[in-house]
């Protein structure tokens, strides 16, 4: 049982004196930022007192007078009615026991049963990855990682919008490439696509059907529509794949529009539909929304909107208490409309949450960097990850909050120093295996029995932390808590190791409690590092 299970439980049982009956869900535990203040403090009193008729001071008093327990050193009531709690060494050197016991898996907690829908990147099939998508994508696969965790059942999962104009553009700047292999003049339209990497998909399809293609009509049409969707998001898939990004499903736009789903959608809302200028709105100003949306063209188009809709609706059906989508922040407008149509169903708009995205820049030598040297073009996330590396995207990527623009510094994820916060966490670790493999023969002493020192015990109080951190990163859809922590645990055992010495040979006993603590430390600094999709280098 951890400290804070142990806490808990104390505080349940001597609350039943007073008449309460408490979840451990009612009970409020936070870590103490200053050590004078204890190792943890509660708001019990504060939140219970008046309900029992008594001053919350005075409530906190009383309940002091009962929490006896072995690992409690003392408890202080400051303030209002807080009470501090001060545990033994001993109690702090416990958590010991439950990260050698669970190993790989110290901090994740119990399925809680919510299931969650997590739909992110959703990069368009027509071309290369941009740097909004980079982030994106680490965010999301980061806040997947993070829910899981913390017990929820989720599923990633990346939507294809495989129809519309964009990959109608597509199909016809293939077509006009693969026109142009057999002697034809290039033909493209100012809103085609230009760049030189469908003359590779257009060669695979020269090199595989000959001139098959070549006369235009519906077939070779749609042949080079689903030719380049399909290669296209292959790139992606095997981008993804080397960005250390798995989906559980892919759920295709074009699936959506079949079996006349679309028709029927519009059919059941029809309650909340109307026209007006030869064009079908939905009536979204009778929900959330600040002005109703159009659903159909004038020209009888679907707007994106209305096989969004459809989709929603369908993930609904499968099961999922929560749906998050991940978008990019130009997307603000989408949330409130989308929440609107979900409770036209009769379902609750809290049942969607949509975390926006900022924009990304780049720079190097301090000066913002737009295009590539090498290609010309924006800078592409192919190109970024090649240069830098997964580990220092991924990390630098979500150590921000989504809400704020990330400014990619070059230099700075390059440089092998304690300014590049991934190198700084990723030194601690090689730096803990470095010495576990330098006392290999001494042995390790797993109750960490001579711990106590304020370097071993910050440490200490800090993996207890762990469980605690992933749950709130969770619960406020903030992955990047989870590199805050991760900073913190290796300042910590940067700190620990500068001032102690912690392979001494003339004093073993000690030297194997420290060794226990760099164990720990090591675990848990692995098991955060992977939460955020982040390697943990045994030597550096």
């Amino acid at each position: 049982m951890s400290n804070e299970e142990t806490l808990k439980s104390i505080l349940i049982a001597s609350a039943k004196d007073f008449g309460l009956n408490l979840k451990p869900e009612d009970v409020v535990l936070e870590r103490s930022k200053d050590p004078s203040h204890g190792d943890y403090a509660t708001n019990l009193a504060l939140r219970f007192g008046k309900s029992l008729g008594k001053n919350p001071r005075e409530f906190a008093n009383e309940l002091c007078a009962k929490l006896q327990d072995p690992a409690i050193d003392k408890v202080e009531i400051a303030g209002p009615g807080f009470i501090n709690f001060f545990l033994h060494a001993n109690a702090m050197a416990s958590v010991l026991e439950e990260v050698f016991r669970k190993g790989d898996d110290y901090g994740r907690h119990e399925p809680n049963g919510v299931k969650v829908d997590l739909e992110f990147f959703s990069a368009n099939p027509t071309g290369d990855i941009h740097l909004g998508h980079t982030r994106i994508g680490a965010f999301g696969d980061s806040l997947a990682e993070t829910l899981i965790w913390a017990g929820y059942d989720v599923t990633r999962e990346y939507y294809v919008n495989d129809c519309g104009n964009q990959v109608e553009h597509l199909g016809h700047s293939i077509r006009a490439r693969y026109h142009e292999l057999y002697g034809e003049p290039l033909d493209l339209g100012e809103d085609d696509y230009h760049g030189v990497d469908l003359i590779d998909i257009a060669k695979s399809i020269r090199d595989q059907f000959g001139d098959k293609y070549l006369v235009d009509n519906q077939e070779s049409h749609d042949f080079f529509i689903r030719f380049g969707i399909d290669a296209e998001l292959a790139k992606i898939k095997n981008e993804l794949e080397n960005f250390r990004i798995h989906f559980d499903k892919f759920s295709y736009e074009s699936d959506i529009r079949k079996n006349g789903t679309i028709e029927k959608t519009i059919a059941e809302l029809s309650a909340y539909t109307y026209k007006q200028d030869g064009a079908t709105f939905l009536r979204t100003t009778d929900f959330l929304d600040d002005k109703d949306r159009p659903i159909i063209k004038s020209n009888g188009d679907y707007t994106y909107f209305m096989p969004d809709i459809a989709y929603h609706y369908d993930k609904m059906r499968r099961g999922y208490d929560l749906l998050i989508d991940v978008l990019g922040a130009d997307h603000h407008g989408y949330i409130n409309r989308m929440k609107s149509a979900l409770a036209m169903k009769g379902y609750s708009p809290d049942r969607l949450e949509v975390d926006l995205i900022q924009m990304v820049r780049t720079f190097r030598n301090g000066e913002e960097v737009k295009m590539s040297k090498r290609t010309g073009k924006a800078i592409s996330h192919h190109e970024l990850v090649e240069e830098v590396g997964v580990d220092a995207v991924r990390y630098l990527f979500v150590e921000r909050a989504p809400s704020t623009h990330l400014d990619f510094d070059y230099d700075l994820a390059l440089e092998q120093s304690s300014s590049n916060p991934v190198y700084y966490a990723q030194y601690a670790h090689a730096r803990c295996c470095s010495l576990l493999v330098l006392a290999e023969d001494i042995g390790i002493d797993e109750t960490g029995a001579l711990l106590g020192n304020d370097y071993e015990t910050a440490i200490l109080k800090h993996i207890a932390d762990f469980g605690n951190a992933i749950e709130g990163a969770a619960r406020e859809r903030a992955p990047y808590r989870i590199s805050a922590y991760i900073h913190k645990l290796a300042e910590l055992i940067h700190d620990f190791y500068a001032h102690n010495r912690v392979v001494d040979r003339a004093n073993l006993p000690l030297t194997r409690s420290r060794l226990a603590l760099v164990k720990a430390a090591k675990i848990t600094l692995k098991n955060a590092l992977g939460i955020l999709g982040v390697s943990s280098p045994e030597k550096m």
